[in-house]
């Protein structure tokens, strides 16, 4: 009789299990902080409700899955595009706290975060995330009546 070949418990898995299980018992004991009532039960705490019950099953799903070792493996860790993201998101708060404003920082972390996907056009991503963030900015600015950070670009609308 052939033996099947020993599984592992995943413990990366199990702590990722663990992660989820704690983001979601955060989101539930935030919503009953919520002092808002609503007609019929239904208002803002039902969408934290339904994440942290899409949380806690994605725990037990991975948790699961770890402990039968069947999770998939993980590919190996490529710094690069993590940099490029966190770096394009630097930029933002940088120009959004020194007075760059909204749109020139958004334009930024788009053409970074494209960039850190393999695309190799940082300047058309940096046009279309200028077009984007002008768009995001009317929106918010204009539309809703809320203020985003102003800058040079923002001054001009």
């Amino acid at each position: 009789m052939a033996s099947s070949p020993q599984r592992r418990i995943d413990v990366a898995g199990l702590v990722i299990a663990l992660i989820l299980l704690v983001l979601a018992g955060i989101v539930w004991w935030d919503m009953t902080k919520l002092q808002i009532l609503s007609p019929y039960d239904l208002g803002p705490k039902v969408m934290p409700v339904i994440v942290s019950g899409g949380l806690t099953l994605l725990a037990i799903g991975n948790a699961i899955g770890a402990l039968r070792g069947t999770l998939p493996d993980r590919d190996s860790l490529d710094w690069k595009p993590i940099i490029l993201i966190l770096g394009g998101l630097a930029c933002l708060i940088a120009l959004i706290a020194f007075g760059g404003g909204f749109m020139i920082g958004t334009a930024l972390l788009f053409a970074a975060t494209s960039t850190a996907f393999g695309r190799r056009a940082f300047v058309t991503d940096f046009i279309i995330g200028a077009v984007i963030a002008v768009f995001i900015y009317l929106l918010f600015a204009k539309l809703l009546t809320l203020s985003l950070p102003a800058g040079p670009l923002e001054n001009l609308f």
